[in-house]
């Protein structure tokens, strides 16, 4: 697992900002019920999911009620990310203050079902792809400020990762390259004369001549985007292997065999994240 994409260090600021969102000024609720109760009871309650799926952002989870109680609250995972879970079947186990416990809660199981439900929908896009050799990828089409944990709920789910961030490499969109006169060619020399070494340069496509155009500039990928199937098998003869291949545009599960049976190398999908259903996880306590 991509642990260098989650760790401790990069997160609790996130956790901290979060933590002092959701409590404000107190927990009404929880500080008035738990008052002149005994500090030294403690509660338990179980981490358990409504439906199955992947399991991920366990150590999101744990680190908010370690930011939030120290030591008076224990989280014991019998699971890891990546596992399957199923309804019924514990998850994890929360020992400690019940204040601390009942304060975290919700902000907790916002990080888990979210990450566990981009996981549970990225493995349902890589399953149908990988029989093909093709990888699905996510997009930067992400929640702000939440970009990390999302491309590692992708990962945790099995797919793969496009770009983090705008420096990560060279995409030249349709504006990109207007702003260059409508050349390509044009435009991949002049930002292939100023980047690293260790970029690559992808083009976006949307018509053939423009795919025959980035062929000849030498672009290292090839986006094509909003193609017919007919159009990007004519691609994929066209390219032939000299660049990477991928394929984006109106991607989902009814199409995606089908466009994975053409021969392209990446099919990118803002969907595996925006439209991932959150899985239903919840405490029980009992008694």
């Amino acid at each position: 697992m991509a642990k260098f994409l989650l760790n401790d260090f990069m997160i609790k600021d996130h956790i901290v900002s979060a933590l002092k969102e959701d409590i404000g000024y107190g927990d009404i609720s929880t500080d008035f019920i738990t008052a002149g109760i005994d500090k030294n009871k403690k509660f338990e309650i179980y981490l358990r999911t409504r439906e199955e799926g992947i399991l991920c952002g366990t150590d999101p989870f744990r680190l908010v009620f370690e930011i939030l109680a120290k030591d008076d609250v224990k989280v014991e995972f019998y699971k890891e990310d990546g596992d399957t879970i199923v309804p019924n079947e514990p998850v994890a186990k929360i020992m400690g203050s019940p204040r601390y416990i009942l304060t975290g809660e919700r902000l907790s199981l916002n990080y888990i079902q979210r990450m566990s439900g981009i996981a549970t929908f990225t493995r349902k896009f890589q399953d149908v792809a990988s029989p093909y050799g093709v990888r699905v990828v996510d997009t930067r089409k992400n929640t702000p400020n939440f970009r990390l944990f999302e491309k590692y709920a992708v990962k945790v789910g099995g797919g793969h990762l496009h770009r983090f961030n705008l420096c990560d490499c060279v995409m030249l969109k349709d504006n990109h390259i207007a702003l260059m006169g409508g050349s390509i060619e044009d435009a991949v020399k002049k930002v292939r004369e100023n980047i690293s070494h260790a970029h690559k340069i992808e083009v976006e496509c949307d018509t053939i001549e423009q795919v025959k155009k980035c062929l000849y500039a030498g672009a290292d990928i090839i986006m094509l985007d909003n193609m017919t199937l007919d159009m990007i098998r004519e691609c994929v003869a066209l390219i032939n292997k000299s660049a990477i291949i991928e394929v984006s545009g109106n991607v989902n599960l009814k199409n995606l065999e089908d466009i994975a049976k053409t021969g392209v190398d990446i099919i990118s999908s803002s969907a595996i994240v925006a439209k991932a259903p959150t899985l239903d996880l919840g405490f029980d306590y009992i008694d």
